[in-house]
């Protein structure tokens, strides 16, 4: 038996307390959650509960195969039903009959095997490919998604009958940033499984490590927590795990000073030219001088004759307002 999911908080204890109510049942049951939420960890625990736990637990990622391939994987084939297919196979739903069959990520299933699938929920029969004749199976079905499927049925990318088929009773899984009081027995136990795998001690969590996974919001939730302390473990050198084997903390690297802006002592939209800034700054002298000529020739360092040849060249509506 898979170990039963960890539950301290008040969210998740409400969730395996309905998964335990319908366990016994043989309704069908939809898990819903962002993606890493342990959809298929509960799926298995409902399956373990039920009256159905000795017989077959076939799971099924409608994700992972294109639509034809994942057909043939669900429903299997006749001998000659297509080129190659030398003798019959027998899809996962067969594999599961008696027992559970868990389609992951159902939102995934192609529109022309939604049709099929609600064959088997209905009908409680299936055809391979390439079949004659109906087969009959026994299958208590258990789906997740995280995605919105009532939206998807809204938007017309997900049967409606097949949604009200799989929603008998649905049940959604928190975040992990949702369920704080989780984490740090979660991160116990998957840290425990990851050194039994690896053949190593098993460290101890350090506050400073059990605080920096607190504070931590766990976009990939569970998933993510378990691919961390693996990462943690490998690079850990002692027998406590600390927050910088987490990749938490460490050197604090001091941020680049944000140079000042720069402050241009120009109009912005002056032309940058030589002659623009000529002509302002014979502008700028006669300025100062109160438009003497003579003293704005000295200013400039510049000959009275070639200050009146500059300001007869220049432009009237600039020059001629300043002499």
């Amino acid at each position: 038996m898979s170990p039963p999911p960890i539950a301290q908080s008040p969210s998740m204890k409400d969730a395996l307390s309905a998964a335990l109510d319908v366990a016994g049942t043989q309704a069908t049951v939809l898990l819903t959650g962002e993606s890493g939420t342990g959809k298929e960890v509960v799926a298995r625990f409902i399956h373990e509960k039920s009256p159905r736990a000795e017989k077959a637990w076939v799971a099924v990622n409608c994700a992972a195969l294109p639509g034809d391939l994942l057909e043939n994987e669900l429903f299997g084939h006749e001998k000659g039903a297509f080129t190659g297919a030398s003798e019959k196979r027998v899809g996962r739903v067969e594999q599961a009959n008696g027992g559970t069959l868990l389609l992951d990520e159902v939102s995934e299933l192609p529109l022309q095997l939604q049709a099929k699938l609600l064959r088997v929920i209905q009908e409680r029969e299936l055809d391979r490919v390439g079949g004659s004749r109906p087969i009959s199976v026994d299958v208590r079905i258990i789906a997740t998604s995280n995605r919105d499927l009532a939206q998807m049925v809204a938007d017309g990318k997900f049967r409606a009958d097949l949604y009200y088929r799989l929603n008998v009773f649905p049940i959604e899984l928190p975040a992990l940033r949702d369920r704080p009081e989780d984490i740090t027995p979660l991160a116990k136990y998957l840290l425990a499984e990851a050194a039994a795998t690896m053949g190593r001690a098993l460290p101890g969590l350090t506050a400073s490590a059990e605080s920096a996974l607190h504070s931590y919001g766990f976009p990939g939730n569970v998933r993510e927590l378990r691919n961390l302390l693996e990462r943690a473990l490998v690079r850990c050198r002692s027998n406590q795990l600390s927050a910088l084997d987490l990749g938490f903390g460490g050197p604090t690297v001091a941020p680049r000073p944000t140079p000042p802006p720069v402050v241009s002592a120009l109009p912005q939209d002056l032309p940058l030219n030589l002659e623009a800034l000529e002509r302002l700054a014979i502008i700028e002298a006669l300025r100062r001088v109160n438009g003497n000529r003579t003293q704005a020739a000295r200013l400039l360092g510049i000959g009275l004759r070639t200050l009146r040849t500059k300001l007869n060249s220049g432009q009237p509506s600039q020059l001629a307002v300043a002499a």
